[in-house]
């Protein structure tokens, strides 16, 4: 028997299965059982941290990955720190990118991070969440400060990172303050004395960075923890408003109802694994009656009010679905839906209508969305230009035309 297989009690184990659900990587996965065995033994909770940079007002459900794993991890009894990185903000993130992202202002930032917590608020339990802005002690540390901490860390680490790598190599420019940012996100994990850290997969270089620097002061190096990127509505590309795929917490219940239901039933497996709260011996339920013949719908159905009575309400979810159903004739989607494909995204929508012969004219097409006939996803569509991105849709005009429509890149 391992060291590690030693300190697997039956509730370190279910500890280490609900921190792995969905779960992109663990690293490191052995020093993370140690951590949960002690703190089993100790009643001491871990300090599970999750730093997000205000750098927009508005939340989807794909930025809920990470944040429904720190509310199964609080509902363990662990620490949950919810970091708003307004220090960093200013600095600019450039994970993944291929140029410099321009740094948001101080009253860009301050605006933004008035709804963060608040819409976060609607996953973490409020009562138990440790809110800290890196400003803290981002701001005490100076310039003298700044550059001892840049001491620690070498250019060489620093250009591992593929996306300075990839720009070095391109001959795309990197500002020296660029490098400042995962040393300053790597810092926040030494000012919290995090055990784990959560984050994007694209965020894994660092997390790394936190690791080493834990190291650097004398602290227990933090696990990390890194979250796969929710696809959107079209099973495709990740979650995006740029794509046309995304569903906003703070959009209405009918909406986002509509959206969830059109997602298509082998997506909905990985929505139930990313989104949902119900444990896993429940979703292997659900699939399990899939299997024997219940309606994939049913199952959706369920999805689809678990999410909006989160950000709404139950009552809510209700009305949501007596209006799906009946919109749908009963709740049933057209057992013959036709599956469509056509043309080359972005596509005008009056031209998707044409081409997928749902209207027999563009005057018809435009007629029909003037009178608010056309819903796409279930949202009504009043701009005649709306123009439709890569994806797959369901798209609805009058009370019995139906078609799933895909649009290629």
């Amino acid at each position: 028997m391992s060291p590690t297989e030693s300190l697997l009690s039956p509730e370190v184990e279910a500890d280490l299965r609900i921190a792995k659900r969905g779960c992109d990587e663990l690293l490191v996965e052995a020093e993370f059982v140690k951590k949960l065995a002690r703190s089993r033994v100790t009643g001491t909770p871990l300090r599970i941290k999750l730093g997000l940079d205000p750098t927009a007002p508005d939340i989807h459900l794909g930025h809920t990955v990470v944040l429904n794993k720190m509310r199964q991890l609080q509902d363990l009894g662990h620490t949950v720190i919810f970091l708003i990185g307004d220090f960093t903000s200013m600095i600019g993130d450039p994970s993944g990118r291929n140029v410099t992202r321009p740094p948001l202002t101080a009253e860009q930032i301050q605006e933004n991070a008035k709804t963060y917590y608040a819409q976060a608020s609607l996953v973490l339990d409020p009562s138990k969440t440790e809110v800290r802005y890196n400003s803290e002690w981002s701001d005490p540390l100076g310039a003298r400060g700044l550059i001892q901490l840049a001491s620690r860390y070498t250019v060489a680490r620093m250009m591992e990172r593929e996306d300075f790598t990839r720009r070095f190599k391109g001959g795309i420019p990197i500002s020296v303050h660029e490098f400042l940012y995962p040393l300053m996100q790597g810092y926040d994990s030494v000012a919290l004395k995090a055990d784990l850290e959560l984050g994007g997969t694209d965020q894994k270089f660092n997390l790394l960075v936190g690791r080493e620097l834990q190291k650097e002061y004398g602290q227990e190096p933090q696990c990390i923890l890194t979250m796969p990127l929710l696809e959107g509505t079209d099973g495709v590309d990740k979650m995006s408003k740029s794509k046309h795929n995304y569903i906003g917490i703070s959009e209405t219940p009918e909406s986002m109802f509509g959206k969830l239901m059109s997602i298509s039933d082998t997506l909905m497996w990985r929505y139930y694994e990313l989104l949902s709260f119900r444990s896993l011996d429940e979703i292997e339920l659900l699939q399990h009656h899939v299997k024997e013949g219940r309606n994939p719908r049913d199952t959706k159905v369920l999805l689809a009010q678990e999410i909006v009575a989160r950000f709404h309400s139950q009552r809510a979810a209700n009305d949501a679905l007596a209006q799906f159903e009946a919109r749908f004739r009963d709740g049933i989607l057209p057992e013959d839906m036709p599956e469509i494909h056509i043309g080359v995204a972005p596509l005008g929508i009056l031209k998707v209508l044409r081409e997928a012969g749902l209207v027999a004219s563009g005057a018809e097409a435009q007629r029909n969305v003037e009178q608010g006939g056309v819903r796409v996803n279930g949202d009504r569509i009043e701009d005649k230009s709306l123009e439709l991105g890569v994806g797959t849709y369901v798209v609805q005009v009058g009370k019995r035309k139906f078609a799933r429509i895909t649009l290629n890149g």
